[in-house]
């Protein structure tokens, strides 16, 4: 079972492509993963990466499709896996599908975790973290014993820049720009699958399930 996750950040897709992962047994693959993975086992193509991303650049496409590729000639794949960050714009997506249709392949489920932007906002800007120990709160969701303090070490919690809502409305903007075309692009293709985000996460997985199947 080959499946891309689709959604905003902060739509949860990461928190669904973990679960479906352990439920079907198959590698959850991140680009970031992939990056850090070969750049730590000094292969050619992370070197390549390295290069990159030590001067601050973006990754190129084309060898961000290496890096991805070469990942599912992993044993773990040979069932499937679950693709999550890429791809992120339409030359992506047809870039992905050449390559997987050359070894005679194609993803079976495009699965978009929608959730408005208003959602994702609040959602996002209600998380505090501590820059201590780690640990992640929410205000409403998950908070902590007494405000503004973690629970585990007793620092103050912050919020970071990635969450204030002005940064969240800019990178929904680019999403909005550049990502939400893969959703159209899927549905061209039959193999696009829509799930209400909104929900709580157990209820989300389960229509999730229902689509993939038991």
């Amino acid at each position: 079972m080959k499946v891309i996750m689709l959604g905003a950040p902060g739509a949860g897709k990461g928190t669904q492509a973990k679960k479906i992962a352990d439920k079907y047994q198959i590698p959850h693959i991140s680009t970031g993963d992939i990056f850090r993975a070969n750049i730590k086992n000094g292969t050619e193509l992370g070197t390549k990466a390295k290069a990159y991303m030590d001067q601050g650049l973006l990754v190129p496409d084309e060898l961000t499709l290496e890096l991805i590729m070469d990942r599912f000639k992993e044993p773990d794949c040979k069932n499937g896996y679950v693709l999550d960050g890429f791809p992120r714009t339409i030359p992506q997506a047809e870039a992905l599908t050449r390559a997987l249709e050359e070894q005679g392949e194609s993803i079976d489920y495009a699965v978009n975790v929608e959730v408005p932007d208003e959602n994702i906002i609040s959602r996002m800007s209600g998380r505090r973290a501590c820059l201590s120990c780690g640990a992640t709160y929410h205000i409403v969701h998950i908070p902590t014993k007494v405000e503004g303090v973690c629970d585990r070490c007793g620092e103050k919690l912050v919020l970071r820049d990635d969450d204030r809502p002005e940064t969240v409305e800019k990178r929904l903007g680019v999403y909005h720009s550049q990502t939400q075309p893969l959703i159209e692009y899927y549905t061209s293709q039959g193999k696009l699958a829509e799930v209400d985000g909104t929900q709580e996460m157990e209820a989300v997985f389960e229509a999730i399930v229902k689509i993939l199947g038991a």
